[in-house]
């Protein structure tokens, strides 16, 4: 297939992946209406009304349908080890959707889905990219790129607790990869990356706008989410392997660092709440309400206002990692993280002030 008419198909794989998701997600409300399936709300959630979590279904129909029919199975040779790992993925999530799953069986079903797609497809980390001199053996090498999935995974897991903020972080990131394969001759992730994001953008309008339709993406939609970006975010670096950079346009030489700004948000959340729960003797997997975005509502923000906040700070990082994308891994990943810390600390020290405030009138009065 030449390159025009592969160029042709990301904006129609985006449509089409779109088209599925705007109009089955009300048949999907219209079953969980009938089955009673929805996200009832508690002391941990943020919502006050009963909303189905089957968002994520119509996610995977469409992205699975759409990737299967527009994507080139001879230039992606994992496509027949990450659709079975995706069906893994599917299953743990409209389970835990449906019926509460232990977290254990999660874990474990999400070691099994990204092991597929790592040790049969062969889908890993060769290379730190010059990182202290070190670069990974066989083992080592499978090794870290499933425990990375797994952070990945549950990372955007961790973020989908207001409307829109996973959706929106997701296409935000996804795009940033799509950008750099489009300006280096790869077409195959662009197409990939329309599939997901005609998804995301038709669940968006029912979970941020919708009133009587509103759904959420649940586990099912924000695991699928975290192992695509996964596997983008490998082949990102990948690619940008110093063997490769005579045959790139646009090389970023320090790869992992730029991986870690485009996928800011869920990493920089993911190690504040465990920093923040083992600093309290808790356990890091236990759920509580101490994530950025619950931080952001304490302070009066919408949901609407912090998903743009929020979006806005991660397209700030995208721009800093590609602009110093030659400053070196250590020192742009220090840099970074850095940044992200006290970007994510920022609604704690504020809601401190606030409390003052508050104290001082009290006193004064």
């Amino acid at each position: 297939m030449s390159d025009f008419l592969i160029k042709l198909l990301i904006p129609f794989a985006g449509l089409l992946s779109f088209a599925i998701t705007f109009f089955s997600i009300p048949t999907i409300l219209r079953v969980a209406e009938s089955k009673n399936l929805f996200a009832e709300p508690n002391k941990r959630t943020v919502h006050k009304t009963r909303v189905p979590t089957l968002g994520g279904l119509a996610i995977f129909l469409s992205f699975l349908f759409t990737y299967s029919l527009f994507s080139d199975w001879f230039s992606f040779t994992q496509i027949p080890f990450l659709i079975p790992a995706l069906l893994i993925i599917f299953s743990i999530g409209i389970k835990d959707d449906i019926m509460i799953t232990a977290p254990m069986i999660k874990l474990f079903g999400q070691i099994m889905a990204a092991f597929i797609i790592v040790g049969w497809g062969d889908l890993r980390i060769t290379s730190f990219h010059g990182f202290f001199g070190l670069e990974p053996n066989y083992l080592a090498s499978i090794t870290i790129t499933v425990l990375l999935f797994v952070f990945i995974l549950n990372g955007f897991n961790l973020i989908d607790g207001i409307d829109g903020l996973a959706s929106i972080t997701g296409m935000i990131s996804i795009t940033s990869f799509s950008i750099w394969f489009y300006i280096n001759g790869n077409y195959h992730i662009p197409v990939f990356s329309a599939a997901l994001i005609g998804a995301l953008l038709a669940f968006s309008y029912f979970n941020v706008f919708a009133k009587r339709q509103k759904i959420f993406m649940g586990d099912t939609g924000s695991l699928l989410l975290g192992f695509l970006l996964a596997v983008v975010a490998i082949k990102f670096a990948e690619f940008n392997k110093p063997i490769h950079a005579i045959d790139l346009k646009y090389q970023m030489t320090s790869a992992p660092a730029v991986v870690l700004g485009v996928l800011i948000v869920p990493v920089i959340d993911t190690l504040r709440v465990f920093i923040f729960r083992l600093s309290r003797g808790n356990s890091p997997f236990a759920a509580d309400k101490n994530h950025i975005h619950h931080r952001m509502l304490t302070l009066g923000f919408t949901h609407v206002q912090i998903t743009l906040i929020i979006g806005a700070i991660n397209v700030g990082f995208v721009v800093l990692a590609f602009s110093l994308r030659n400053l070196g891994t250590l020192r742009l990943s220090l840099l970074i993280l850095a940044l992200g810390m006290s970007c994510a600390y920022l609604p704690a020290f504020f809601i401190s002030r606030k409390k003052k405030k508050i104290l001082q009138s009290k006193n004064n009065s």
